[in-house]
């Protein structure tokens, strides 16, 4: 199964916006110091995420990304969608031309696994990962971290 680096960052700068822009809008710049991606790379995928309709940008001082709808409504799947990105797991990228331009023995199965990865990362929304435990404290680290310039450690 392949899910590249694209999928995965947009994914993860998606969740930070979510996380840390309530009101104010979040710089690029930000999300790319809290999550260590590119600055470069975030304005590529936020440029798509922006004409999928997921981010909306704002302008000026203070100016930066904030969502252009609910987290409850922005699923996993749909922000890798939005990237042109697919959850594959075929070995020819659903092309079905995997052995000698004919399907392979075991084709189908793999669209199958796909279809299944991607229904499944249908049925998680930004608000669904918010809520995870896990999630703050990692979150809480990155915010501690970039505040201070020291890395939190995390007491059980």
């Amino acid at each position: 199964m392949r899910l590249t680096t694209k999928g995965r960052y947009a994914v993860t700068a998606m969740l930070d916006l979510a996380m840390n822009a309530s009101r104010e809008p979040t710089s690029l710049a930000d999300i790319s110091r809290r999550q260590e991606i590119s600055l470069s790379y975030l304005e590529q995928l936020f440029a798509r995420l922006r004409r999928a309709q997921l981010v909306k940008s704002v302008r000026g001082p203070g100016g930066g990304y904030l969502l252009a709808v609910a987290p409850e409504a922005i699923t996993v799947a749909r922000v890798i969608d939005a990237v042109d990105e697919s959850v594959d797991a075929t070995r020819c990228q659903g092309l079905s031309d995997c052995q000698q331009g004919d399907v392979c023995l075991t084709h189908h199965l793999w669209c199958e696994l796909s279809r299944q990865i991607h229904g499944f990362l249908d049925g998680i929304t930004l608000a669904d990962l918010i809520a995870r435990q896990e999630v703050q404290r990692v979150a809480q680290r990155q915010r501690l971290r970039h505040t201070d310039g020291t890395i939190a450690t995390s007491t059980p």
